[in-house]
């Protein structure tokens, strides 16, 4: 990979996604800021308290929905003294991509990035790792949790059944059912909370981010993203790093994928493999 001139330091938004909280960046998060950036790593609203409490009573995620976690980082963005880095995982990545719309940041990355309205085809691995949730419409208004199998199989796939047990027992919540059925309902929606302009000229870069055996986003999905985004002038990318499951954050070797994104996202035109 060849950088262009060495960056200087800024200012780090990470969006964790469903099943997650800001945990699941933890590694991110020292890595950057021991070079000297500053980094938040919010919580969706409501989500703040640790993850046991999160799982014993998960009523703050029934509350949520896409308008109110994209206002809420929003706000967060808006009283920052200049225009940051945002990053997201997984749902993440589809607020990243809604906050760029709006003219938020300085540039975006959507890692694994869950889809906005427009992506008229999903994978059958993507429908069976949101079957626990999408399955029943009666499901809407609540918070579902994963199995440790179901996990193994959205998330940590290229993992170790050990591996993924660990993974599981230290990061995963309940979803926002909500979210979930707003982005997989959003070709239907006339006023999708997930509808971004593709061809808004004036968004920050953005880069998409896809691992190569992702289960729950596959490479084709994020390669669709693409083709979509990059009907804007705006500056669009897309990456792949084989190998890698949803988990891509925190499984082994995300040390290439945070550089990566990073070097990126402070020079958008002179980053090359």
């Amino acid at each position: 990979m060849r950088l262009g001139p060495k960056p200087s330091t800024a200012t780090i938004v990470l969006i964790h996604g469903l099943w997650m909280t800001p945990l699941s960046w933890e590694k991110w998060v020292q890595r950057y800021e021991g070079r000297g950036h500053r980094v938040l790593a919010p919580a969706w609203p409501g989500m703040e308290g640790d993850i046991e409490g999160l799982r014993r009573d998960p009523t703050p995620m029934t509350k949520l929905d896409v308008d109110r976690i994209v206002d809420h980082y929003q706000r967060i963005i808006g009283e920052l003294d200049s225009p940051p880095i945002i990053m997201g995982h997984s749902f993440g990545g589809t607020f990243v991509q809604i906050l760029l719309d709006r003219g938020l940041g300085s540039a975006g990355v959507g890692i694994d990035s869950s889809t906005v309205k427009g992506i008229l085809r999903l994978p059958l691995s993507t429908l069976r790792a949101t079957r626990p949730v999408l399955a029943n419409p009666l499901n809407r208004g609540k918070a579902t949790g994963l199995t440790a199998k179901q996990f193994h199989y959205a998330f940590t796939n290229t993992l170790s059944e050990e591996e993924s047990q660990q993974v599981y027992e230290r990061y995963h919540v309940p979803a926002a059912n909500r979210v979930l059925f707003q982005g997989a309902l959003a070709n239907l929606s006339p006023r999708s909370p997930v509808k971004v302009d593709f061809r808004n000229d004036n968004r920050p870069p953005l880069l998409l981010i896809g691992g190569g055996e992702d289960h729950l986003i596959p490479p084709k999905v994020t390669r669709a993203n693409y083709r979509k985004q990059r009907r804007s002038e705006a500056i669009t990318a897309t990456k792949e790093f084989p190998g890698r499951s949803h988990f891509i954050v925190g499984q082994q070797g995300w040390e290439q994928v945070a550089d990566y994104a990073l070097a990126w996202a402070f020079d958008p035109r002179h980053v090359e493999d």
